[in-house]
């Protein structure tokens, strides 16, 4: 076992979009880590299509909406494609923080820390519980929402509620 301290770690996902939620583990990652990179993936076949977003749109979304608050300075926001092990192995990060909601999340966030941790045994798997005022906040519920056209701008940063409602027709 290694004394080193973890000092730079990745929270990852596709984002698609990303909701208060996701901001609330990436600002939790952000009180424990002195460095965090967001690490937007590709996920082009995620659920048997691809993302509403493009990579770019995400990014850029993300970028904005931490942007807007000065407890995410210094959170890099960096696109991948491939392993997210390989990923974190590029840019020097020796954790991965995950946000969990329900026992749902749990075991399939167990099932990839498993075996991130039979590609990369030196990086560390950490979880973080969701505030409970966002355990129902999902990427899939906003876009199902939106797509309705129901207002989302209580679950997601401004920047997104007005390219949901670009895109969907959704209210703002």
């Amino acid at each position: 076992m290694s004394n080193e301290h973890v000092s730079h770690v990745v929270v990852p996902g596709t984002f698609d979009p990303i909701t208060y939620g996701h901001l609330d583990v990436i600002a939790r990652a952000r009180r424990l880590f002195p460095k965090v990179t967001v690490a937007v993936a590709a996920s082009l076949g995620k659920n048997g299509t691809g993302p509403v977003f493009s990579l770019d749109e995400r990014v850029e979304m993300i970028s904005s909406a931490l942007a807007d608050s000065p407890s995410f300075e210094g959170v890099e926001v960096r696109p991948f494609t491939g392993l997210l092990m390989n990923f974190c192995h590029e840019i020097g990060a020796g954790g991965v923080v995950k946000g969990l909601r329900a026992m749902t999340d749990f075991e399939y966030e167990l099932q990839q820390a498993d075996l991130n941790y039979r590609l990369s045994p030196g990086t560390e798997s950490i979880f973080v519980m969701g505030s409970p005022e966002f355990g129902y906040v999902s990427s899939s519920i906003v876009r199902e929402l939106a797509a309705l056209g129901s207002d989302v701008s209580f679950l997601v940063p401004p920047v997104v509620a007005e390219r949901l409602a670009e895109r969907f027709g959704a209210a703002r």
